[in-house]
């Protein structure tokens, strides 16, 4: 069996966010019913029904991929191709109404995170990356910023009182930059991606919240790894920036 194309492999990932994505708008800011799982996140019928149409879509076009999501766990198929999904990225702001959530479709080959795509359906953006492909904004190219020094930088967080409880870094960062805000989840990696924001970080993630995140951003021209600077979707944090900012970031988030 001949090996997939990438840029088929990342149409594909695209095709399946936008789906994915759209289905959600009909349960968005419709007071959905909300549970609480194990873990004690929340979870509607919004996130089930999304990943359910993005793994049906994915499965017509490679019947014998691996796939494992957030809401439905894992199917077996090929080990070296495991497709990664996260239909709500952002619950939390999903059910309050806030429109920066994500739909997140990402791609491992031999354990290694090679297709990303972040797509927010209420604002209609759209990156996705594939290894030596680039990344695109809403079919455009972009880049990571280039600001050279934190005096100039934007950091962003998904949830900065976690974030404090983890270690000082976040605070330690964000009193040396010039704004910190908490746009959050994946859209603040979707912000690093255009350039909008230099530091994006997180100190939990599952393996669906990062492997779409990390081939965007090193497409992008930017560096995305576990705090210990290591590229996996298993690190169990993570964090983006331009390489500018990179060594010192990084120098800072291993102390923590």
């Amino acid at each position: 069996m001949s090996k997939p194309n990438p840029n088929d492999l990342l149409h594909v990932a695209t095709q399946a966010a936008r789906l994915g994505g759209a289905h959600t708008l009909k349960y968005f800011n419709r007071s959905v019913a909300v549970e609480m799982k194990s873990d004690q996140t929340p979870v509607t019928q919004a996130d089930r029904e999304a990943e359910s149409l993005i793994r049906d879509f994915i499965l017509q076009h490679f019947p014998n991929h691996s796939i494992l999501g957030e809401e439905h766990g894992t199917i077996q198929g090929d080990p070296d191709y495991q497709w990664v999904i996260d239909p709500i990225d952002g619950t939390k702001s999903f059910i309050h109404g806030v429109p920066l959530y994500t739909t997140l479709v990402g791609l491992q080959v031999k354990q290694q995170p090679v297709v990303g795509v972040i797509y927010a359906p209420v604002v209609n953006e759209m990156v996705s990356a594939a290894t030596g492909l680039g990344c695109r904004f809403n079919d455009r190219p972009c880049r990571v910023s280039e600001v050279k020094d934190l005096s100039n930088a934007l950091i962003c967080v998904s949830d900065a009182l976690m974030a404090m409880d983890r270690s000082d870094a976040f605070e330690t960062l964000a009193r040396r930059c010039k704004y910190s805000r908490t746009w959050g989840d994946a859209y603040g990696y979707l912000l690093v991606a255009t350039g909008r924001c230099e530091i994006m970080l997180d100190p939990k993630m599952n393996p669906w919240d990062v492997c779409a995140l990390i081939p965007v951003i090193e497409e992008a021209g930017g560096v995305c790894t576990s705090w210990a600077g290591e590229r996996t979707i298993e690190g169990g944090d993570l964090f983006a920036c331009n390489k500018h900012l990179a060594p010192f970031v990084s120098s800072v988030l291993k102390k923590g």
